[in-house]
């Protein structure tokens, strides 16, 4: 899964990524979706390594889509109504660094257009406090165990505290 020339490439955090995943693959303009580990220094880490909190790796969405159908604005709107970007290191019963809200950029028109984002949520006042979900560079993407590959399709009544909230970011 690479990008190209047409497609472009995001990378979220926002708890587990098992729910994000799920819900990230329904948005129209969405190509293709990894779950992995980003943010951290640990080299080639994996899940025994990341689950202790230790690494500085989050757990992770790598996310190829077609800008022409899906902007990248709208994609982290879509986001912001998936998980809980108020709460500092914590998606529903997951808590811990690897379940921060993160938005990792790739180049400056990313990092601009996530800073913008987050004011309009922000201002908005659809979450009741503010938005603590970092923006940072990306530097590395470790795919995660092919088990964690599309978790809640190979278990349709898996745990997830993942859901779209009715909210009228970006509208």
């Amino acid at each position: 899964m690479t990008t190209t020339e047409t497609n472009q490439t995001a990378y979220l955090s926002g708890g587990c990524f098992w729910g994000m995943e799920e819900l990230v693959r329904e948005i129209p303009g969405v190509l293709a979706t990894e779950v992995g580990y980003t943010g951290g220094g640990t080299p080639d880490a994996t899940y025994e390594q990341v689950k202790t909190g230790r690494t500085g790796h989050a757990e992770s969405l790598k996310i190829v889509f077609d800008p022409k159908r899906l902007t990248y604005r709208h994609l982290l709107f879509e986001f912001f109504r998936m998980h809980n970007p108020t709460t500092r290191n914590q998606q529903g019963n997951d808590i811990g660094t690897q379940y921060r809200s993160a938005i990792f950029y790739v180049g400056d028109e990313q990092k601009h257009t996530a800073e913008e984002v987050i004011k309009t949520v922000n201002a908005s006042g659809e979450w009741k406090a503010k938005v603590v979900t970092e923006v940072v560079p990306f530097r590395e993407f470790y795919r995660a165990e092919e088990y964690h590959q599309k978790y809640l399709v190979k278990h349709p009544h898996g745990y997830t505290c993942h859901y779209i909230r009715r909210m009228k970011l970006g509208e």
